[in-house]
């Protein structure tokens, strides 16, 4: 089985690379994140085109936003809600092989990283305590499950391209990496990339559109994982991070696929 997950800021906007994805990857489930449209506006007839009968999807207006699209049949699907909001950041299914997919956006943060001066830091912490606590509660290590997303954090000291200047930089100051490591450990779940690239490389999976030549500075940050429970990383066969993804055209997004092969 091929898992794919995709920040496409705008699925709409960038269908026609989705598509190339599809058509070069065939991956069996293809996550995405910030599809940033309701769910009667959403592309379905693209992806059932393409043999991605079973979607599920929970977007809204012009921000945030999750779909799982997938050739493997549902069993079961939900939608899950944290701190309050109705916010379109976590969809979830059973598929008929076993497998759940949380597919998850976690809050970005804003700039600031103090709770007390910054709202959405605020949020972003307190999303990654609901979801540490629902896990350990509802779900256990035993079930196969497979976690992916956009989840705003790059943990490791070289999943950025500079670990000393972006410290105190959100997405990697030492209480997101302590809060997403604590939901990480909620059900020993394995980092699914890591798995096969060792930590002292370096990894990204995002590029700022900031950037005058994003390739040549290589300003990166791993933002976009795929992480797997106990029982599936026997089954973990390879993965790939489509760099050249950040330049595709004609509208290229900021964040690139993340993909994962399992042995299921």
């Amino acid at each position: 089985m091929r898992i794919a997950t995709w920040n496409i800021n705008s699925v709409r906007l960038r269908i026609d690379i989705v598509g190339k994805l599809l058509d070069e990857q065939q991956p069996d489930v293809l996550c995405l994140q910030e599809t940033k449209v309701v769910d009667d506006a959403f592309p379905r007839g693209e992806f059932k085109a393409r043999g991605y009968e079973h979607i599920h999807i929970h977007g809204m207006k012009s921000y945030n936003g999750v779909a799982i699209l997938s050739r493997i049949p549902f069993t079961s699907r939900d939608i899950r809600h944290s701190c309050g909001k109705e916010d379109c950041r976590h969809v979830l299914a059973t598929l008929e092989n076993g497998v759940e997919i949380h597919n998850l956006y976690i809050p970005a943060g804003g700039d600031i990283p103090d709770p007390a001066l910054n709202d959405k830091f605020a949020h972003k912490l307190q999303f990654l305590e609901e979801m540490q606590a629902w896990f350990q509660e509802k779900r256990s290590p035993d079930q196969p499950m497979i976690l992916v997303g956009d989840l705003n954090i790059a943990p490791l000291e070289h999943d950025v391209w500079s670990h000393k200047q972006l410290l105190d930089v959100v997405s990697h100051t030492p209480i997101e990496v302590e809060k997403l490591t604590a939901l990480q450990n909620s059900l020993n779940w394995v980092d699914a990339v890591r798995h096969f690239v060792p930590a002292d490389q370096k990894l990204y999976s995002w590029w700022s559109y900031r950037a005058a030549d994003w390739n040549l500075s290589n300003k990166g940050r791993r933002l976009d994982h795929i992480w797997v429970t106990p029982p599936l990383a026997p089954s973990l066969k390879g993965q790939n991070i489509l760099r050249e993804a950040r330049g595709w055209e004609p509208k290229p997004s900021d964040h690139v696929p993340v993909i994962v092969d399992l042995d299921i």
